[in-house]
């Protein structure tokens, strides 16, 4: 499977929460939503995880914020508990998007 990738506008950035593991170790975790424009399946909600000596929601507070385009490459996760199962988009590479994605960057 190749990379996923969308390319939208930040909508909305979540308040992070901070807990611990079962094993006793701090993780922190987020969400964001993007919009990619399109008249349907136009929404995206993105989460961040950070954990292990990792500093990827620092950066990404750092750096990004609502109405910045964004280019996010993500996984599809699946968990199951009790019997259900849950899907959910991880983000793990956020850059600010080059260009407006129109006609006129294109080089002919």
């Amino acid at each position: 499977m190749s990379d996923l990738q969308v390319r939208g506008t930040i909508t909305s950035i979540s308040e992070v929460k901070e807990g611990s593991t079962k094993a006793g170790a701090p993780y922190k975790a987020m969400s964001f939503l993007v919009d990619n424009g399109e008249e349907y399946n136009n929404l995206f909600s993105f989460d961040l995880y950070q954990g292990d000596g990792k500093d990827n929601i620092d950066k990404f507070i750092q750096y990004n914020s609502v109405g910045m385009l964004v280019d996010v490459k993500f996984n599809i996760r699946t968990s199951e508990y009790q019997g259900r199962h849950f899907t959910s988009l991880s983000a793990w590479s956020i850059f600010k998007a080059e260009g407006d994605g129109t006609e006129e960057d294109l080089p002919f």
